[in-house]
């Protein structure tokens, strides 16, 4: 089922708020507004979450609906619909022991070197994210085949480097992230996250090559799943 109108309208008052909201919450629970890497980290997240929001605004407001789409309305699996949510809530898990552990000590603080790694895998993670979402009007959250939609095989840009661009890009973030931040219980969580991203790797893939035409075909053509040259 499609978001309703006025769904999609409280979604566009309430997607702001969150993307401040969580900005807010890495700082206040630091306890530290004056910690630096906190605030590189927010500058990013404000400004990249921003600049996505405002491209499928006005650019591909299909594509936006469909990414507004809530788990379990799209006919996905119910493992997958759960793999999502555990995304989802590693990702808060991600921002709340990031600051958590910086603010009391739990392990100790990365050092300098890397987080400046860190930072260049977290802005580096942006660019196959963002171009994902320009060159793939079918980026969808849900695991489903979108036939309503016409949906087809995407495989230049991006794709012709990596079958799952957003992955790698998302994996950049909660990696990197960790890092700049400095934080070895943000690096744990990220790598938990990272492990889920794996898992649903394989079940979108077998879901794709079974029901959308050309795919198989693509598997041959683009070898590599998230990281070039590597897997």
């Amino acid at each position: 089922m499609r978001p309703t109108k006025t769904i999609t309208g409280l979604l566009l008052v309430a997607a702001p708020v969150g993307i401040l909201g969580f900005a807010a919450l890495l700082l206040w629970l630091s306890g530290d507004w004056r910690w630096v890497e906190g605030w590189i980290f927010d500058v990013w997240w404000v400004s990249f979450i921003a600049a996505m929001f405002l491209w499928l605004r006005y650019k591909d407001p299909a594509l936006m609906s469909e990414r507004m789409r809530m788990p379990g309305s799209g006919g996905e699996s119910r493992a997958d619909m759960a793999i999502l949510i555990g995304i989802k809530l590693g990702f808060l898990a991600w921002i709340v022991l990031s600051a958590l552990d910086v603010r009391f000590g739990w392990l100790p603080r990365l050092p300098v070197w890397s987080e400046v790694c860190g930072g260049l895998l977290l802005f580096g993670g942006s660019f196959p994210c963002f171009r994902a979402l320009t060159e793939n009007t079918y980026a969808s959250q849900l695991v489903r085949i979108q036939s309503e939609r016409g949906q087809h095989v995407i495989d230049t840009g991006v794709y012709g480097f990596v079958r799952h661009p957003m992955y790698l890009g998302a994996s950049l973030w909660f990696l990197g992230g960790a890092l700049l931040l400095g934080s070895v219980c943000g690096l744990l969580v990220g790598l938990a996250v990272v492990g889920l991203i794996i898992v649903r790797i394989f079940g979108e893939e077998k879901l794709l090559a079974r029901d959308l035409e050309g795919y198989k075909e693509y598997l041959q053509k683009v070898r590599y799943r998230l990281v070039p040259h590597v897997w």
